[in-house]
């Protein structure tokens, strides 16, 4: 397919285009020159001419990405934005590939001993780093050490008793005092904080602060010096990237761009990104809100494509009345109407179940029923029933109700609703999403300042184990907004982790899921995909992988 040229304007935001300053008030107009003219115009196809080829070879991908781009360390934040921004410019040791399996990536070959506490691992021949130096076992030591202070997965492995070390330029061992279950799970995390390799120059500096310099081995440079916070970013190919040989599928596999550019653009308005995406100014659009998903499957145009599976996710603030009271929890689970919930959000049918059981992800790897059974209907007449069991005595109930985001504004206003219909007594604060993320770390009481009920989402990758769902976390003395605190639920937790065996890990599973029921660590709000559109003719759209930046995937 002949690539089209893009236009040389930027796209339009907010109705405004300051880029003509030759028509300033004030200015003379200039009297005509032919001589002039006609000298200008000729430099003009001159300098246009050998312009072209240069042009022509230039392949651009734009994107609207979902967010602005502001922290460029992966292992500093779990923002998806960030996220993204990682696998764009860095490698993995493995990746999941699009069955969810882990496959080796960036490592040849490994091993591992039968009692599962000696694994040996050996880089391909050949990584380099976007510098031209190579990349060695003890850049990736020093990465998986780096990474192991935030992740909840590295974390797990220190209390097993991970030591890894490097032998050569490029073989190193893990050694562990107790089997891990999820050792290549680990390596092969795709989202929270995934396992990115560094330069060991770097992956020394501690994850308290985010790195001040990009360098990775994946497949594109990040151009720091063409970097807009708050507009653009953008990314070329990486001549020293070393792709693997087999086809990519999900974030496996050969990552090698058919793009030598790609540009992020950040649109905060959803019409001027829709307007854009039909104009042919950007090709793809990362996020599309509900209300668009219909015109925009009705443009000939335009393709609609998954994002990937998300979950609602209503957050109670567990060191406070009411919802310190697991019963008073209980009430609010058994209230909440997961199909009433994705319709307020404004997602059409094929795009949302009308209930899913699992705290984790229907139709994932850990999708089980296991406790579920109570509340598998909303019944507002118990609610009250065990509203008034658990002992509510009128407090009140602040929610924090998101201004700027459609779909998490129309999330919170049906949870007070819900509340309000058992008889809670709800104040309702308005603010925008940056306020919220700020307040939700305050511990103070609702009435001091404080709050009682946040909404978020979160992806499939963060919902779909007892270890990567953050809001299962019930780890007493954790620092997770809600500071959910159960014992029995966090041991459970611990041993599904550490356990080998498939069938005894299901049974701890199930375990687990019993218990966050019946602790009620947040209540999950319902299960629907995301949306992204493309240009009709971009190629390769349908390969794109549970919302990830698979752009490598791409070509137009």
């Amino acid at each position: 397919m002949t690539q089209r040229r893009p236009e040389h304007r930027a796209p339009v935001r907010n109705g405004n285009n300051d880029n003509n300053d030759n028509n300033k008030k004030g200015d003379t107009p200039m009297k005509p020159n032919p001589t002039l003219r006609t000298a200008l115009a000729a430099s003009a196809l001159a300098l246009a001419s050998a312009s072209l080829p240069v042009l022509a070879q230039t392949k651009t991908l734009k994107v609207v990405a979902h967010a602005d781009l502001k922290i460029l360390d992966p292992t500093f934040t779990t923002a998806y934005i960030t996220r993204n921004f990682g696998y764009m410019v860095y490698d993995t040791l493995f990746a999941q590939d699009a069955s969810g399996k882990p496959q080796p990536q960036m490592v040849e070959k490994y091993s591992s001993a039968k009692d599962g506490k000696q694994w040996s691992f050996t880089l391909r021949p050949g990584l380099k780093f976007s510098d031209g130096s190579a990349v060695t076992a003890a850049d990736a030591v020093a990465s998986l050490q780096r990474w192991s202070a935030r992740d909840s997965l590295g974390r797990a492995m220190g209390d097993a008793g991970a030591e890894w070390k490097a032998l050569d330029a490029r073989s190193f061992t893990l050694t562990l005092k107790e089997p891990f279950g999820m050792v290549l799970d680990a390596l092969a995390k795709p989202s929270g904080f995934p396992p990115v390799i560094l330069p060991e120059r770097l992956a020394r500096m501690p994850a308290t602060a985010p790195l001040p310099e990009v360098m990775g081995s994946g497949p594109f440079i990040f151009k720091r010096d063409e970097w807009v916070p708050g507009n653009k970013a953008v990314f070329v190919r990486n001549p020293n990237y070393v792709a693997r040989s087999e086809p990519a599928s999900g974030l496996a596999g050969s990552k090698k761009s058919q793009f030598d550019r790609v540009e992020w653009l950040y649109l905060p308005d959803a019409n001027s990104a829709i307007a854009a995406l039909k104009r042919g100014e950007v090709d793809l659009v990362e996020q599309v809100p509900p209300d668009y998903i219909a015109p925009l499957r009705a443009d000939t145009s335009v393709k609609i494509g998954s994002g990937g599976a998300y979950q609602g996710v209503l957050v109670m603030n567990q060191l406070h009345p009411p919802f310190n009271n697991p019963k008073v929890r209980q009430a609010f689970l058994q209230a909440v109407s997961q199909e009433r919930f994705t319709a307020a959000m404004g997602y059409p049918l094929d795009m949302r179940m009308n209930y899913c059981a699992t705290y984790f992800i229907c139709g994932g790897p850990n999708d089980t029923t296991a406790g579920a059974e109570p509340y598998r209907k909303a019944d507002l007449a118990r609610a009250k029933q065990l509203l008034g069991a658990a002992g509510y005595k009128g407090e009140k109930v602040v929610v924090l109700v998101p201004t700027d985001v459609p779909q998490l504004n129309a999330e919170a206003l049906m949870a007070a609703q819900t509340m309000r219909s058992m008889g809670m007594n709800v104040d309702m604060q308005n603010m925008d999403w940056a306020s919220i993320g700020a307040r939700r770390a305050k511990r103070e009481a609702p009435e001091a300042g404080g709050w009682s009920m946040y909404v978020t989402v979160a992806g499939e990758f963060d919902s779909n184990s007892p270890i990567t769902n953050a809001y299962l976390s019930a780890a007493c003395g954790n620092s997770l907004p809600g500071w959910p605190c159960d014992k029995p639920l966090d041991a459970l937790r611990t041993a599904w982790i550490r356990e080998t065996v498939p069938a005894k890990r299901k049974e701890l599973l199930d375990a687990f899921q019993k218990r966050a029921y019946e602790a009620v660590p947040y209540v999950n709000a319902g299960q629907y995909s995301a949306a992204f559109a493309a240009r009709a003719s971009l190629k390769g759209v349908d390969k794109l992988w549970a919302g990830m930046p698979t752009v490598w995937m791409l070509d137009k």
